[in-house]
């Protein structure tokens, strides 16, 4: 079974830092994209970030702020939050399109989500 697990969540201040990590742990073949959602409270969850390959692509709202990065051998995805923004705020969901070992296609994956909140 596969499992994405997230952290590094919590409270800060607009203008401060945050670094999510999520690791993918599991009976694993391979992993093709990795990425970063979230879901602010009433609105629908959205794009923040993905890596594939090393090409990375980030949602217009948080270019030059955000920068996720990947360390294959960890199987574990990173998001660095820089500036942040109370509008930022919300539950940061972990994504994962992979093959699971005994498998020969790609299954997608998400974590149980953790909160950001950015206080103004």
């Amino acid at each position: 079974q596969v499992q994405l697990v997230e952290s590094g969540g919590g409270l800060v201040q607009a203008g401060g830092s945050l670094r999510l990590s999520c690791a993918a742990s599991g009976s694993i073949f391979s992993i093709n994209a990795m990425g970063w959602y979230r879901q602010a409270p009433g609105k629908q969850r959205e794009l923040v970030a993905t890596i594939t390959l090393g090409i990375t692509n980030y949602a217009d709202s948080v270019k030059g702020r955000f920068t996720i990065s990947r360390d294959d051998a960890k199987n574990t995805v990173y998001l660095q939050m820089n500036s942040l923004k109370p509008e930022d705020t919300g539950v940061y969901y972990c994504h994962a399109d992979l093959v699971p070992s005994g498998y020969y296609y790609t299954v997608k994956h998400w974590g149980q989500g953790i909160q950001v909140t950015v206080s103004s």
